[in-house]
């Protein structure tokens, strides 16, 4: 089936939240804790707000993980559909 019929079908799109939605959620813990191991274990959140979040980053730092999320998604769950 083409994914243009499988966007319409149904069950899509509650698989497509099941998939991207907790992916989105593990790449933004795995990015903080690579990025920034040292704040998170010595409990310097301020330093972390202002490396990742303060003065608009956290556009940035939100953007790119959202549309690989949603990338990722869309691919798993057009391969896993039937």
């Amino acid at each position: 089936m083409p994914f243009l019929e499988k966007i319409k079908h149904p069950q899509f799109w509650p698989n497509f939240l099941k998939v991207a939605f907790p992916f989105f959620l593990i790449v933004i813990v795995i990015s903080l804790l690579i990025n920034n191991s040292a704040e998170i274990f010595t409990g310097d959140f301020e330093e972390l707000y202002q490396k990742n979040f303060s003065e608009g980053k956290w556009k940035n730092f939100f953007a790119y993980k959202l549309v690989f999320g949603i990338f990722y998604g869309l691919y798993t769950t057009n391969k896993k559909m039937k």
